[in-house]
């Protein structure tokens, strides 16, 4: 009787989150929408904590925020989600949990694929990727070729990636171009060296979505970030919700972005 009580309220409080995300959407200006949202997937591991449970919990709660950031993105009509998934750093963490996130990693885009394409998500992974173990790097590449004719969402999943990696392999790129003669300092310039990061083809992120509470970029998409608007939450990731990603939304629409001049 109490489990049954506790699911209805369960399905009441959804319904009322999601008539609230609805009415948040109407609120937009579709004009105004980001082209390109990045997210820094943070706070897991301190939710599990808090839970008393292990950081497994906390990162396997976590997929379900992703889920629902795919969703809203889509919905809201988002061109480019960047989610930061994996840096070069953590592979500082203990073995065991390195492991499952890779498993995790795996297990979701085996599950996800035929609905992401169903939604005309296309995926792509940015970073190390040769780095990552072979299951992972498999993974990848039938999400990549399955979506690869999806023309809606790009999903960004960053993996073994760090903005300072990106950058110095960006640099040798360009680097051996000149020592081939196929470029020239002179041709050297911004647009040059977006060619040459993972990003390419794709506009900066107009907006960074940071949970957790915590307040730096954590070595994630360093040029790209230059003029982008920061949104900052002391909600935990697992927490995290598409209401939120509505919200962050209308703050960014009424934002003054002035690229460094002034108010027209």
């Amino acid at each position: 009787m109490i489990k049954n009580i506790v699911n209805l309220m369960r399905r009441s409080s959804d319904r009322e989150v999601e008539e609230s995300e609805e009415a948040l959407i109407t609120s937009l200006d579709p004009a105004r929408i980001p082209k390109h949202v990045a997210i820094i997937m943070d706070g897991n591991g301190r939710w599990a904590r808090r839970r008393g449970m292990p950081r497994s919990f906390g990162h396997r709660a976590g997929v379900e925020s992703l889920r629902e950031a795919v969703r809203v993105s889509g919905k809201i009509g988002l061109k480019v989600l960047t989610v930061y998934a994996f840096s070069t750093e953590n592979w500082k963490r203990p073995q065991e949990e390195v492991n499952i996130l890779m498993d995790l990693l795996v297990e979701y885009l085996n599950k996800e694929i035929d609905e992401l394409c169903e939604n005309n998500v296309k995926i792509r992974a940015i970073g190390g990727i040769k780095e990552l173990p072979p299951k992972a790097r498999e993974a990848i590449a039938i999400a990549h070729d399955r979506s690869q004719n999806c023309s809606g969402l790009n999903l960004n999943i960053a993996l073994n990636y760090g903005g300072r990696a990106e950058l110095v392999e960006a640099v040798r790129e360009i680097c051996a171009k000149v020592a081939g003669n196929e470029l020239s300092l002179d041709n050297i310039d911004q647009d040059l060296i977006s060619q040459h990061l993972y990003t390419a083809g794709q506009p900066d992120p107009d907006l960074l979505i940071r949970p957790s509470g915590d307040y730096r970029v954590s070595n994630f998409l360093l040029w790209q970030l230059a003029y982008t608007e920061f949104w900052l939450t002391d909600i935990m990731w697992p927490d995290f919700k598409g209401i939120h990603l509505v919200r962050a939304v209308l703050e960014f629409q009424r934002r003054n972005r002035r690229f460094g001049g002034l108010n027209k």
